[in-house]
């Protein structure tokens, strides 16, 4: 669930989707203990959204601002990893010259 959806529900709406989530979450342990569970990773996702809303929802209740987005995150160049990676890499010692 994105969390732009998130925001744009009440706190009742939210609390609801709590409390609909924690029912699937219930019965996806079930599942696991039990062995049928098929898609595991939706443990996480549900973890994951949970959170998500109980976080909005307690920022609803206290009145706290939304929080500014910055448009869009700064681009990186593609010469920058080339250039880190030829800093890291130790250089070579000059091998000294053989005198006759």
């Amino acid at each position: 669930m994105k969390t732009a959806d998130v925001r744009a529900m009440t706190v009742d709406q939210l609390d609801d989707e709590v409390l609909k989530l924690k029912k699937e979450q219930f019965n996806l342990r079930f599942q696991r203990a039990t062995g049928q569970l098929e898609n595991t990773s939706r443990v996480r996702v549900i973890r994951r959204d949970i959170a998500r809303i109980k976080t909005v929802a307690r920022q609803k209740r206290e009145g706290q601002p939304e929080p500014k987005r910055a448009a869009e995150p700064p681009k990186k160049s593609a010469a920058a990893p080339k250039a880190k990676r030829a800093a890291a890499l130790p250089k070579k010692a000059a091998k000294p010259k053989k005198s006759k």
